[in-house]
């Protein structure tokens, strides 16, 4: 592709634009820790819900979305899809529980929910695994899709796309802090998804693909089929039902970890309520699902007409590198049919969207590694501006781990796939923690242990050319981490008693599993309803699910399913307005 004056043009003018909020806020940002890395606890909700869309948005999910689309099908987003009830489940039951703990990270938790040296030691411990280990992967499987688009799009070489974007990267994150990273999220959010809906507009106005009817009589009906074939029960374990009975529960995945946590725990930290807290996390989860994925799936099955098999992708840009060729590279490849000035906006909202998910990591990762492993550790007691130098220091350092990792992956896909394993059967341990008293820092260790030496064990095999099914690393690591956390609870001391009192009072959870505790302390029980909470739970599921659904059987022409699941939306949609209301006259304001 060559991109002319005009698209780069398009591509300055929005990088300069984006710049302007980061300068403004440099002053602000560099004030204290606090406001450098939760802005200062005054964020709105609509502020935080879209930063969230927006980091979730980036180069390496339209990527995956069309690698799940060209080898499973439309339904093979269901591996991502059932995410969904894990983040409703933290809008209702978590969300203003994290912003009545009142810490400056969810690694501080720790110490406010356990006791001693354990919970120094597993705070420091997720610090570094966390915010070094497991955030430099999650940049390396960003940057790998950023390099694939530039290499299909400019023709750059994948070293040339790193150091680009490096240095864009670190100039916005260490230079605004959060409440910048919040202020570009939300344009950038605009930018990329304008973008999308350009890449799908014209992906279908393509004569060989024939608009909406002609691309949805071209495919095989199991293809845009929304739901799998159950005569293939291998294909419909590994992609429905796990992911829909075990995986959302079990799986910690950065941006639908159960009970929340990183960047999502971050913006709930940062709003300046618990009503904003859940309304934000709300908003987060409806455009999620419901908004952003139609635009992706429609250029990955147009992309399945134009370019039925790599080698096609091949042939029509032989100057791509051979080793990053795969099933991912096709939406970028789906881009040469944008005219000029929309490849412009196109080009400017990937990089939007990779910018915004990678400073977000750069300043969530940097969070960690400074107020919970170098103030805690290394050097306590200095002054705000020394951490909020480290704070700098760790983002340029960060940015280059990532880009050194970038070379060890090769697709999307197998990118997903490990995050998952390596997160494996600590989900409901972080969901139990808030409503057992009985869980301590010893099971968190016991569960991070387990699940990444059982995932590492499954990479190393499969990089040994061992094949089995996906589901398989998945559900063994699961049982592994589950049974070692378990045993571990039942076997250690309970954290200190007046630990568990102090908790409660600032948080208080509702529920059986905190009846001793709340006995002690003399509060009157929680106002929080857990009935209500999963009522409201089961509603955002089918309010989003109806959106989601409706809109792709309207646009497959099914209108007859589409009236189904309209109604679906429109019902539990109602309902779940009605006790958001109760939930937000019920929330302090402030």
């Amino acid at each position: 592709m060559n991109p002319n004056t005009l698209d780069w043009t398009i591509v300055i003018v929005t990088i300069a634009l984006c710049f302007i909020p980061p300068v403004l806020l440099a002053r602000r940002a560099g004030t204290s820790t606090a406001e450098f890395f939760t802005s200062g606890q005054s964020a709105p909700w609509w502020l935080i819900g879209v930063s969230m869309v927006a980091t979730t948005f980036s180069t390496d999910t339209p990527n995956l979305v069309t690698d799940l689309v060209r080898t499973g099908g439309v339904a093979n987003n269901w591996q991502w899809w059932a995410f969904l009830l894990t983040g409703m489940m933290t809008v209702f039951f978590f969300a203003r529980l994290w912003r009545r703990s009142g810490v400056l990270t969810d690694l501080e938790f720790y110490e406010i929910r356990y006791s001693g040296r354990p919970a120094r030691l597993v705070r420091g411990f997720r610090a570094i695994y966390l915010g070094l280990v497991f955030n430099c992967f999650i940049m390396a499987t960003v940057n790998l899709a950023a390099a694939k688009i530039a290499n299909v799009v400019l023709g750059w070489p994948m070293g040339q796309t790193l150091l680009i974007c490096a240095v864009i990267n670190i100039a916005f994150a260490a230079t605004s802090g959060l409440w910048g990273v919040l202020v570009v999220d939300f344009f950038q959010f605009g930018i990329a998804m304008a973008g999308a809906f350009a890449a799908a507009w014209f992906a279908l106005a393509q004569p060989e693909v024939g608009g909406l009817s002609g691309l949805v009589a071209q495919l095989p009906a199991q293809t845009i089929a929304l739901v799998p074939d159950f005569g293939n029960w291998g294909l419909t374990l590994s992609i429905f039902i796990i992911p829909l009975t075990i995986q959302w529960w079990s799986v910690w995945y950065p941006g639908a970890e159960p009970g929340g946590g990183s960047y999502i725990a971050q913006r709930m930290l940062a709003a300046r309520s618990e009503r904003d807290a859940l309304a934000g996390t709300l908003l987060f989860n409806v455009a999620h699902y419901a908004l952003r994925s139609w635009p992706w799936i429609i250029v990955a099955l147009a992309s399945l007409v134009m370019f039925p098999t790599l080698e096609d992708i091949r042939i029509a840009f032989p100057d791509v590198d051979p080793r990053l060729l795969g099933h991912d590279m096709a939406y970028p490849a789906m881009l040469k049919f944008l005219p000029h000035g929309f490849l412009g906006l196109m080009i400017a909202g990937m990089l939007a969207a990779y910018v915004s998910t990678i400073v977000t990591h750069l300043n969530w990762g940097a969070s960690y590694l400074v107020h919970d492993f170098w103030r805690q550790f290394v050097r306590p007691g200095e002054d705000e501006r020394h951490y909020v130098k480290m704070g700098r220091i760790m983002t340029v350092s960060l940015m280059a781990i990532a880009g050194a990792l970038t070379f060890v992956l090769e697709t999307a896909q197998q990118s997903f796939q490990l995050l998952l394993s390596i997160g494996a059967g600590t989900g409901l341990l972080y969901l139990l923690r808030w409503f057992w008293w009985r869980i301590n820092a010893w099971c968190e260790i016991a569960a991070m242990v387990a699940s990444f030496s059982a995932a590492l064990g499954f990479f190393i095999a499969h990089k040994q050319g061992v094949v089995m099914p996906a589901h398989v690393p998945l559900l063994a690591t699961v049982a592994i981490t589950t049974v070692a956390w378990v045993v571990t609870a039942l076997v250690t001391s309970p954290t200190d008693r007046e630990k568990l009192l102090s908790f409660y009072r600032t948080v208080r959870p509702a529920g059986p599993g905190w009846s001793a505790i709340r006995a002690e302390s003399g509060l009157p029980p929680s106002q929080d309803s857990l009935p209500q909470a999963f009522l409201a739970w089961m509603l955002g599921c089918l309010t989003v699910y109806g959106a989601l659904f409706g809109t792709g059987s309207f646009l497959y022409g099914h209108h007859g399913t589409a009236l189904f699941w309209g109604i679906v939306f429109v019902v539990s949609g109602t309902l779940l307005t009605r006790i958001v209301r109760q939930l937000w006259s019920s929330a302090p304001a402030s």
